[in-house]
């Protein structure tokens, strides 16, 4: 397929940081998203909460699936509009591998736990782990992955300074790992990232979105008669029902889940054709100079997705039943970081030393990187563990 002038051309990429070959049998983005596929970090999301713990049942979403099915949309979206589509799957891949366990719960307690040494952010963290933190090649740490793929993850959620940067970005400040990569090696951060990170990021709303209301009905956190109010969700859900009067629910919710994700990429490849146009936009640097995304939705389809987020909050994300699970993965997360900066002895070799016990910044970021890197599941265990053992327990104080 002929890639659009405003497309990222593995040929006229900025390259890697560390300077290397190009292979003979894969592009440069390509090679980006076979290491992510092949990093530790990648496989761990197996077992990385979406939003249910991993034994709450075979069937709900983990990271691992969920950064799959972001893939998926993305190479859609990309392909229709003539962009690269090994870029914009690469970036979807990557963009969840420094979320710690329990997800958005395990992210507030490591961040609490690091309040006064620099917080805790799950987007800085992905880039700790693609650029430091995965040990697999001999002449680098990380995965040294294209220029094109880090501008893509830093501006996940667009420029972190100058005019166009969100409130959040600029009420934080650059994460020190970007700010320090930045120094040596300028990421551009005042600019709009690719048309391919920008799709990346919008296929991740599309993808958890629908997706949790897939899972929330599974889970019985709320019901089809629910959603009738829900901007988007209600009207498709009534359609399908009258489609086929009497269809069983699970194929309802189904069919109605592929409706509804079919309907938001229509949008975005529609709305994002116009702004192109309009914008007249010939190259990818034209797209890093504008004042507002390329790739987006329109206006309605944009008031139906904060409608979609405003009801998940309300109904699924303070659930009670989540609520319960959130308090006791925080609980676990804290008292695992509290424990191993108490007692480095307990990490991992690899992992203790290179720890300088003088140093309680570089003591701590060593201690939330490990902590980020746990699945659920090993979390769990190793909290369990820890405290049914007096001697290791009476000491983490």
């Amino acid at each position: 397929m002929q890639l659009a002038t405003f497309a990222c051309h593995p040929d006229r990429s900025r390259g890697r940081r560390v300077p290397e070959a190009e292979s003979p049998m894969r592009s440069g983005y390509q090679r980006d998203r076979d290491r992510v596929v092949h990093c530790a970090a990648f496989r761990r999301l197996k077992h990385k909460t979406q939003v249910f713990v991993y034994h709450e049942g075979d069937h709900y979403r983990t990271r691992l699936t969920h950064s799959l099915e972001v893939a998926q949309i993305a190479r859609t979206i990309a392909r229709v509009l003539g962009l690269n589509e090994d870029l914009a799957e690469a970036l979807a891949l990557a963009h969840d591998l420094g979320h710690p366990p329990f997800g958005h719960a395990g992210e507030e307690a490591l961040n609490a736990c690091m309040a006064d040494l620099g917080g805790f952010d799950h987007n800085e963290q992905t880039f700790r782990v693609l650029t430091l933190l995965e040990h697999r090649y001999a002449a680098f740490d990380g995965l040294n992955l294209t220029w094109e793929m880090l501008e893509g993850i830093v501006k996940h959620n667009g420029p972190l300074t100058g005019p166009h940067a969100g409130a959040q970005a600029l009420a934080h400040g650059v994460p020190a790992t970007i700010a320090a990569c930045d120094r040596d090696w300028p990421l551009d951060l005042d600019g709009f990232a690719s048309a391919e990170a920008q799709v990346a990021a919008i296929s991740d709303d599309i993808a958890y979105n629908n997706h949790d209301i897939d899972d929330g009905l599974r889970a019985g956190l709320f019901s089809i008669d629910d959603l009738a109010d829900v901007p988007l969700a209600g009207p498709v859900f009534a359609e399908v029902a009258a489609l086929y009067p009497g269809l069983e629910a699970t194929r309802l919710i189904h069919e109605s889940v592929r409706r509804m994700i079919n309907r938001m990429v229509a949008d975005v490849i529609a709305e994002s054709r116009s702004r192109l146009a309009q914008n007249g936009v010939q190259t990818v640097a034209d797209i890093r100079k504008l004042e507002s995304p390329v790739i987006a939705f329109s206006a309605e389809m944009r008031a139906n997705d904060i409608g979609l987020k405003r009801f998940l909050f309300e109904r699924m994300y303070r659930h009670e039943r989540i609520n319960k699970t959130t308090v006791e993965a925080k609980l676990v997360v804290r008292d695992l970081f509290r424990l191993h900066l108490a007692r480095p002895d307990l990490l991992p070799p690899e992992w203790s030393q290179g720890m300088v016990l003088d140093d309680a910044r570089q003591c701590a970021r060593l201690v939330a990187d490990y902590i980020a890197g746990m699945t659920d599941k090993f979390a769990l265990e190793a909290y369990a563990r820890y405290h049914s053992d007096a001697g290791v327990v009476s000491e983490k104080s």
